[in-house]
């Protein structure tokens, strides 16, 4: 019975996971619903969107029209009046496309400078389509989820037996799943799927399929030349081969002749975006100065892109990280401030200013700026910003919960923000963080091994000794070590209470706490 549990476990479960997939008619293992995807899609759509540079609005034309050959293309979708489907154009060079649960698709600036027709953006978009109406994300969740749900059952089974973006390069604490959602390799099955049915949706949307051809050639040929933004972009889980060209000629041969390819019409509509490509080319180019600590070159880039094209908010927003990287934060501040003028609802620029205007100590006005950059995207950044607000207010409880929540980011500000945690509670709870324990040298003398487990050297450790002497008695008595004792190493405190020639009967005689120790600034 025990050696049939597991396997009968898992086979429930893959059975009550299975459902019909919408899109190709067969079974596939899925644990989640349509309400799943849509939650998940309409959470995460926001948040995700911010941390990848937020929406392009410098032409909204150019957004209104992807709009419309989405909308164009979800029309043919199986699960239309199920799932929700929005488009929207990512202000991000990398050229790049992804799909969350529910239908919530976006297409990067840098690609959509790519493409050479309004049939190649439709084969982009009807590839994410697929994507989001053959519930691939909540399929490749299941799989993981079928995976834990085995490693489980093989527990219980074997249990029966026995146990500086200089300015962006921002800690955002956008949710796992999302992150985990948009980057994920589909696989080549969920690959050939999205190719093949998005295809489809293009002919029956009245697209020329022969678009999808050329979009596949054309990744082939970028691959083949390795430009890093798209091994990083698309290609990093879109992964393009000659198959795939093969097989989209294939299922273009299979599909009605003719169909709209709008050409003319893409270039006409993306004219615009096309012209200022050397802008953005320059902002990336100071991006790179600005991380390599070459702000000269930065700031002549940056001037570059804003004479192109002053309405980016990006690039004023460029502008305020070359000054406050040189610490001149007021004009900091004020390229900032146009920045929101230009764009309202792009989380960074209101952090970047909260973040100069706490070093000018304009704290009040600090505060709005970094509640407001929260409520577009949490960042590792404004939860240490803000608890250093919050205990400078005297607000302690609320301090450490931004603090708690900023030591959750493994990044420079996450480790900044421990360090405050420690600061705040090392007094209060110094076992905590300073652990000990009684040992036997060679020679038998009792000494505590103290180890410091805070992530900043602490000092004044005492320890708390009680031990029974020779007579039977309870005594008790402090050893203090003045260190300092640096993060992660340890030390020897001899305790002076003589020999124990049985090293068995150290446990029973001897027992060491701590009881006070101090951050060593």
């Amino acid at each position: 019975m025990r050696k049939l549990f597991a396997p009968v476990l898992l086979s429930l479960w893959f059975l009550a996971g299975c459902s019909v997939n919408p899109v190709t008619g067969e079974r596939n293992l899925n644990f989640y619903g349509a309400d799943w995807e849509q939650n998940i899609g309409q959470q995460m759509y926001a948040p995700m969107r911010q941390s990848q540079g937020g929406d392009y609005i410098v032409d909204p034309a150019v957004a209104s029209y992807v709009q419309s050959v989405g909308s164009r293309l979800a029309a043919q979708a199986k699960r239309n009046g199920q799932l929700d489907f929005e488009f929207h154009v990512l202000n991000d060079s990398t050229p790049n496309a992804w799909a969350l649960p529910g239908g919530k698709i976006v297409i990067n600036r840098g690609l959509l400078t790519e493409l050479q027709s309004e049939a190649e953006l439709a084969a982009v978009l009807g590839h994410e389509i697929v994507h989001a109406d053959a519930a691939h994300g909540a399929r490749a969740q299941s799989k993981g989820v079928f995976t834990q749900v085995g490693m489980m059952a093989a527990m219980i089974y074997g249990s029966s037996k026995a146990e500086s973006r200089a300015g962006q390069q921002v800690a955002m604490m956008v949710p796992q799943l999302g992150a985990q959602l948009i980057t994920q390799k589909y696989g080549r099955d969920a690959e050939r799927e999205s190719d093949y049915y998005g295809m489809q949706y293009m002919s029956q949307a009245g697209y020329d399929p022969q678009g999808a051809v050329d979009l596949q050639q054309t990744f082939v040929k970028l691959s083949e030349g390795r430009r890093s933004d798209w091994i990083s972009g698309l290609f990093a889980s879109h992964p393009p081969s000659q198959e795939r060209v093969q097989n989209n000629k294939e299922t273009a041969a299979s599909l009605p002749d003719g169909g709209d390819l709008g050409r003319q019409r893409y270039q006409q509509k993306m004219a615009y975006l096309k012209r200022i490509a050397p802008a953005y080319e320059a902002h990336d180019k100071a991006r790179k100065a600005l991380a390599e600590d070459k702000p000269q070159e930065a700031r002549k880039l940056a001037r570059e892109a804003l004479r192109k094209e002053p309405r980016e908010a990006l690039f004023h927003a460029l502008s305020g990280d070359i000054h406050a990287s040189q610490k001149r934060y007021q004009q900091a501040a004020n390229a900032y401030s146009a920045a929101i003028k230009r764009d309202s609802n792009f989380f960074y620029h209101y952090l970047r200013r909260g973040q100069v205007r706490h070093e000018l100590n304009r704290f009040e006005i600090a505060r709005q700026d970094l509640e407001k950059s929260m409520q577009l995207l949490p960042t590792a950044q404004g939860h240490y910003l803000l608890g250093n607000l919050e205990r400078r207010a005297g607000r302690m409880d609320s301090a450490l919960k931004h603090y708690q929540a900023a030591a959750q980011s493994n990044s420079a500000v996450g480790k900044q923000a421990q360090r405050e945690l420690v600061l705040m509670d090392l007094p209060s709870n110094p076992q905590n963080y300073v652990k000990t324990r009684a040992q036997l040298d060679s020679s038998g003398n009792i000494y505590a091994l103290v180890g410091n487990q805070a992530p900043v050297a602490v000092k004044n450790i005492v320890v708390r000794v009680a031990w029974v002497d020779n007579n039977g008695q309870v005594r008790e008595t402090n050893r203090q070590y003045a260190g300092p004792l640096a993060a992660g190493q340890t030390a020897n405190l001899p305790l002076r209470l003589g020999r124990l020639s049985d090293p068995n009967q150290l446990s029973q005689r001897v027992r060491v706490t701590i009881s006070a120790a101090q951050v060593a600034e």
